[in-house]
């Protein structure tokens, strides 16, 4: 079965998306056609938003979904005459709240993603600034100001996972990639050793990681299955020896790996 799912708003859409897209991951028997509509904040855009949506239930012989973050009446009024099932996520949930806070709520457009309303957005961006300068092992002087730092071998995952907390949580997370040589030591890099409680390991099938790097480097040692094999066990081995916490990132998304290491390591998000 396919459907359509439409994601609008009269902001950047990232509410109703992430909200949306949660909703539908529950529903694993149906193929969805999601599509993302922002800054739909004009009566016109409204209307030409209903050609689409009315287009996609004709193509699909079922209502699209609608899930909205539209606060403007009469543009709400507009979408509302599409052949759409509009689910309204903000008086869904504020509705309720207005109830139990006795206080009407703003209704105003991209409150939860806009500069002004959010005090940590500086803050994220530093944090951004800060894992790119200290990615892979740059720089290791900083590692004083860091909240993580993750370690693991080449390509296992760390930048995309360090961005992310960034990004998400304002969290300065750098990255250290451990070398043949750092394993052959059988032990932690000097530059790691006075910062081992900010720690965690990141480890990854080896046929995994060997489909990863072949795609950086085909036909090298060092996308081999044999040097992937060895990297890992020895990983995994030092990590071990180490008593430092790690996870597998071979199944889990960003999201997930980020999740389970900022409750492990007991650090706080930064979202206010």
């Amino acid at each position: 079965m396919k459907r359509t799912a439409f994601f609008i708003s009269d902001g950047t859409g990232i509410t109703a998306e992430t909200l949306g897209q949660s909703l539908l991951a529950q529903f694993e028997a149906i193929s969805f056609t999601k599509l993302t509509r922002p800054y739909i904040d004009s009566v016109d855009k409204a209307r030409a938003m209903v050609q689409q949506i009315n287009h996609a239930a004709e193509k699909d012989g079922a209502r699209p979904i609608i899930f909205d973050t539209v606060v403007n009446q009469e543009i709400r009024d507009v979408l509302a005459q599409s052949e759409g099932f509009m689910i309204d996520i903000f008086s869904t949930f504020l509705a309720p709240l207005e109830a139990e806070l006795s206080e009407h709520s703003s209704y105003s457009v991209g409150k939860s993603h806009s500069i002004a309303s959010n005090s940590n957005y500086m803050e994220r961006i530093e944090a951004v600034n800060f894992a790119l300068d200290n990615d892979d092992g740059a720089r290791t002087h900083y590692y004083d100001k860091a909240d993580l730092i993750l370690v693991g071998v080449s390509r296992c995952g760390k930048t995309p996972t360090c961005l992310y907390m960034a990004m998400q949580f304002g969290i300065r997370a750098a990255n250290y990639p451990l070398t043949e040589e750092d394993m052959e030591r059988l032990q932690l890099p000097a530059a790691l050793k006075p910062y081992k409680h900010k720690l965690f390991g990141l480890t990854i099938d080896p046929d995994r990681l060997t489909a990863i790097r072949h795609e950086r480097k085909p036909n090298s040692r060092y996308a081999s299955y044999a040097q992937c094999e060895f990297e890992v066990r020895e990983v995994e081995n030092l990590f071990r020896r180490e008593g430092l916490p790690f996870i597998n990132s071979t199944h889990f998304s960003v999201e997930e790996i980020s999740a389970k290491i900022l409750v492990e390591k007991g650090v706080e998000r930064r979202l206010k």
